[in-house]
């Protein structure tokens, strides 16, 4: 993985949002106007002095002249249905949460997963299928001795997850009975590999079906406990071989993979649980399109999952252009322990929360939820410098980066979201929805060294507002 970097971000400033006097017109297409609706926003700055911090309020639009430059939204143009945004529940984040007192991790569990009072309403998570690199050890559901095989898996067991896992996911249902929940292998079980490790090699021709049979058995083991998964992916990362654990599993390797094998026996099943192909960085789009262009594999795919520690965002809308009934999914993107809260703030928040949307994505997860004061759990070999969403340390919390990114989005735009149309602005990157219920949110990022003032216009009424250097803001009507 590579982290990124940017531009130093400027001093911050004071938000203001005021009113002003005067006379101005909608758009000649636009809805006639309804009456001034209130306004609330919430701030974060890059100096961290405000963080999710609702603003003083509420605010009305009015009928003035706007100030600046203009984002306009306009629901009349509907994009993608959001299934969600949330983070990666690696098995070190669940036995983290676990290590925490009862209560305590009830109440950090309501706050990330609940919509009520300082709920952020988190409503997508994604899970090892197996240890991914942030298990304290690398395991699958079918681990045999040197030399042995199981092809019938009569040996398959969830018992590994049934510690920490099974019962965090069954709390967090308890609480958000809706949340969606996608699986991602790191590895096949070792004796399934053409180097019988948990690192690199690839899946034997031989036990494809077996293979198959594994993810079924996966789904059935989970609903068993009363968890329900809506997707898998069929290989994290299937182009870099180097983590503990890892596959390479090359396209036409997948295509073959879900087309003659995955998709038939998930069908014979009957499990409804979405494919999804590919599930790595945006400077190979090529790959699911390789994926989607086989035809035995196509009917059975919803769509493509990508990262970013390579390639460009705008590299989804490439492969929606290609495939526009396929849906495209943002799953992973880990924040470097060592890099600075203000670059990171702007960074994930334009590319993933504003970027990742604008480009077709259904969901925007970072990795991960959690970690100790040492970036640990990880396997030998696995990420040292993978600074969680939270900070864990028994019962003390410390909320990071990836917290406020993930919930200027989850807190105000839940699960059945539509992306709406919003104008660029040349600077101030932004993304709007309108919500099940009706209402709009507005998510920018200043992504400039200086202050930015600018203009939130919906149905010919307008608000202006100023964000400071490097803040993001969610404005909800």
């Amino acid at each position: 993985m590579t982290s990124h970097y940017l531009s130093r971000w400027g001093a911050t400033a004071l938000l203001s949002l005021a009113l002003v006097p005067g006379h101005g017109q909608a758009r000649k297409a636009a809805a006639k106007p309804g009456p001034a609706t209130s306004v609330a926003c919430w701030l974060s700055t890059a100096d961290q002095k405000q963080l999710l911090q609702r603003q003083p309020g509420p605010l009305a639009f009015g009928t003035a002249a706007a100030a600046g430059p203009v984002i306009e939204v306009d629901d009349r143009q509907r994009f993608q249905t959001m299934d969600g945004f949330g983070y990666c529940l690696t098995g070190g984040s669940a036995e983290l949460l676990r290590a925490m007192s009862p209560a305590k991790r009830t109440a950090l569990l309501r706050e990330l997963f609940g919509t009520a009072d300082n709920g952020i309403g988190v409503s997508y998570l994604r899970l090892s299928i197996g240890a991914s690199d942030l298990d304290a050890q690398v395991f699958s559901y079918d681990d045999l001795p040197a030399g042995q095989t199981d092809p019938t898996l009569a040996k398959f067991s969830l018992a590994p997850d049934e510690r920490h896992l099974i019962p965090v996911l069954k709390e967090i249902l308890a609480i958000n009975p809706r949340i969606k929940l996608m699986g991602s292998p790191w590895s096949p079980p070792t004796w399934m590999k053409t180097n019988g490790e948990s690192k690199g090699g690839s899946l034997k021709p031989e036990f494809y079906p077996a293979y198959a049979r594994y993810f079924v058995k996966y789904l059935q083991g989970m609903q068993a406990q009363g968890i329900r998964l809506d997707a898998i992916t069929v290989q994290n990362e299937p182009l870099h071989p180097g983590n503990n654990p890892s596959l390479l599993m090359l396209a036409e390797q997948q295509a073959e993979f879900i087309g003659q094998h995955l998709g038939p026996a998930l069908k014979a099943a009957k499990l409804d649980t979405k494919i999804i192909c590919y599930d790595h960085n945006a400077d190979k789009p090529e790959y699911p399109l390789t994926v989607l262009g086989n035809a035995t594999a196509n009917p059975y795919v919803d769509g493509s999952a990508f990262h970013l520690y390579a390639g460009p965002i705008e590299a989804l809308s490439k492969v929606h252009d290609a495939y526009p009934t396929k849906n495209l999914y943002f799953t992973e993107q880990w924040v470097g322990s060592k890099t600075a809260f203000a670059g990171n703030l702007g960074w994930h928040v334009k590319q993933l929360e504003i970027g990742a949307p604008r480009n077709w994505a259904r969901t925007v997860l970072e990795w991960n939820l959690a970690a100790d004061p040492q970036q640990n759990p990880h396997t030998p070999g696995g990420c040292t410098e993978c600074l969680g969403a939270l900070t864990l340390a028994g019962d003390a919390v410390t909320r990071n980066v990836a917290y406020y990114t993930v919930a200027h989005s989850s807190k105000f735009v839940p699960a059945g979201s539509v992306r709406v149309g919003s104008t660029s602005a040349g600077v101030l990157p932004n993304v709007a929805y309108r919500t099940p219920t009706g209402g709009h949110v507005l998510l920018v990022q200043n992504d400039q060294a200086t202050p930015q003032t600018f203009s939130l216009r919906y149905q010919g009424h307008t608000v202006p507002a100023t964000l400071p250097a490097g803040a993001v803001a969610t404005y909800v009507w």
